[in-house]
């Protein structure tokens, strides 16, 4: 493996690590959303990085996989933002821990 494929597979790794410890750590329920498309991104990287290691021309499969992954995620993400605005509104508030019975009384 070269040194610019190895740069790339670096990034992908780090991509993965932030998007694990956001997804983790995060209790606003945005930055979850921003930590999982961080962990597409990665996932992304990786297949194309992976498909141009194993031959010097770019693998048309992986590029369309690829291609049709990200439409998903952008679909998925919009969704996912329109829910939390939903949400938000509804509520008062984005976060997971939020203590949903004190507003009851």
């Amino acid at each position: 493996m070269n040194a610019t494929l190895s740069i790339y597979v670096a990034t992908a790794v780090a991509l993965t690590g932030l998007g694990v410890y956001g997804v983790l750590t995060a209790a606003d329920v945005l930055r979850k959303l921003l930590a999982l498309n961080l962990l597409g991104s990665a996932v992304f990287l990786l297949l194309v990085v992976l498909s141009a290691r194993a031959e010097a021309v770019l693998d048309p499969l992986s590029q369309a996989l690829v291609l049709t992954g990200m439409v998903v995620a952008v679909a998925f993400t919009g969704l996912a933002l329109a829910l939390l605005t939903a949400v938000q509104r509804r509520s008062g508030h984005a976060d997971l821990d939020a203590d949903d019975d004190a507003g009851a009384d």
